[in-house]
């Protein structure tokens, strides 16, 4: 009786091959858009993910001031920020975030999801935030990315 062995296959630059989506922010619910976003920047929705390896794709995102939050989250989650120096913590709320720049909260929440080292930072370079619905990729040629609202 002959034992067949496979071998795990483990991705290097060879294998990996990286896309480019485009995702629409209007009326998207920051936390379940921003969770889906940080699966395609890792790499986890491939079948030879490595997670000792960056094999994601590249994600923009448009329209990000028209991203929404649930319940009270508008008026009551804040954003910090400390400068080191005494006196030097801001506290801002995200209603006050959004109107002024409205792609670091989509930005800090991909952020937060992904790994805390340099390979985190490497999969975060590859993230693309405009306010707008015009964006600078259209040579890649991105593949539009639609989320449904109802997971």
């Amino acid at each position: 009786m002959r034992h067949l062995s496979f071998k795990t296959q483990s991705a290097n630059e060879t294998i990996v091959k990286r896309d480019w989506y485009v995702v629409d922010a209007t009326n998207q619910t920051l936390g379940r858009m921003t969770s889906r976003i940080a699966t395609i920047l890792r790499g986890k929705n491939k079948a030879y993910y490595t997670p000792h390896f960056d094999c994601g794709d590249y994600v923009i995102v448009i329209n990000s001031a028209k991203v929404k939050m649930t319940g009270t989250k508008m008026l009551t989650k804040e954003y910090q920020t400390y400068s080191g120096y005494p006196g030097g913590q801001k506290i801002e709320t995200s209603k006050s975030l959004m109107a002024r720049r409205p792609n670091v909260v989509i930005e800090r929440a991909v952020k937060g999801m992904l790994p805390k080292n340099r390979l985190g930072r490497a999969m975060y370079k590859k993230l693309f935030v405009y306010e707008g619905a015009e964006h600078q990729h259209k040579a890649q040629q991105p593949k539009e990315l639609t989320f449904d609202n109802k997971q």
